[in-house]
């Protein structure tokens, strides 16, 4: 048996027996720790936004919010005395190194390095991390390894409240979720039917396990759209055709963890185009994917 997946037997157990389950971690201490502080989410999930708002990325001529495109995060889950951590970091291709040598030498798994978009620029890379233990060094080690990057820990000044240009009821109803709008950009999270697992613990929809949509109004009624779908195998390229058909393209598929069970596949996509026909074409793939 793997350490990876005792320590996941361990943390069921823990959180199943009476008289065994222990309070959630000091969260004040882990945002002390790592720099900048988070939100606990509704599964419990202790989630820190970490957008790259020092780069300017540009792609088809659409300059990339932060919150769109670049938004790396980290996001923790109680597991018993412990904690687990998963990651999507978002790095030039002179950081990635560094970071990945820092965390690595310090206990952290190493899931995924990839793009997630095409013809972006400058060109950025995604590194998917996770680890086990104490929350509170777990966050120091996330702190240690990005403070070799320029990505920011102070928050961004929200943007003022305006007027979108998109119909943000309209994009519900069609994708049959509710979207939060965040900083100009319109965000949907839309878990799937089935829980996923890694190591034997349900992986909370906070750490990545839910698929991804994001709206970035461009003008006159129209966005551009990315994200990411989470897939098993079956769904993959019945999804693919959906999204293609609708003149959404797809631009990199790949895993994000490594032990997950089922295996789950993530398919990132993108479009700019009128923003209710890129839902509809959306909401089409998701009816092809088990979701809730």
């Amino acid at each position: 048996m793997s350490k990876r997946v005792l320590i996941g037997l361990l943390a069921v157990i823990t959180l199943s027996v009476p008289g065994l389950a222990t309070a959630a971690p000091d969260w004040t201490a882990v945002a002390q720790a790592l720099g900048k502080a988070g939100t606990v989410q509704a599964d419990g999930g202790y989630r820190v936004p970490l957008p790259r708002t020092d780069l300017h990325v540009t792609l088809d001529g659409v300059t990339l919010k932060a919150g769109f495109a670049l938004g790396a995060w980290v996001a923790f889950a109680p597991m018993g005395n412990d904690a687990m951590v998963m990651g999507d970091l978002v790095l030039t291709q002179d950081e990635v190194q560094p970071v990945m040598k820092s965390l690595e030498e310090n206990g952290f798994e190493i899931t995924a390095l990839h793009n997630h978009l095409l013809r972006a620029e400058p060109f950025v890379m995604y590194m998917h991390v996770m680890s086990h233990g104490d929350p509170v060094k777990l966050a120091r080690t996330l702190h240690t390894a990005l403070a070799l990057s320029k990505t920011p820990f102070t928050a961004a000044s929200p943007a003022p409240p305006s007027d979108l240009g998109v119909d943000v009821a309209a994009l519900d109803s069609t994708l049959g979720a509710k979207g939060t709008v965040n900083n100009g950009v319109v965000q949907y999270n839309v878990p799937r039917k089935e829980a996923v697992k890694d190591g034997g613990m349900v992986v909370p929809t906070s750490l990545g396990s839910a698929i991804a949509i994001n709206f970035q109004p461009t003008g006159g009624g129209k966005a551009a759209i990315t994200g990411d779908f989470v897939l098993i195998a079956s769904e993959v390229n019945p999804v693919l055709r959906a999204l293609r058909s609708s003149g959404i393209d797809v631009t990199a598929i790949h895993n994000h963890m490594l032990d997950d069970e089922p295996h789950m596949y993530f398919m990132h996509f993108w479009a700019n185009d009128d923003a209710q026909k890129l839902a509809k074409g959306l909401r089409t793939a998701l009816d092809k994917a088990a979701t809730k």
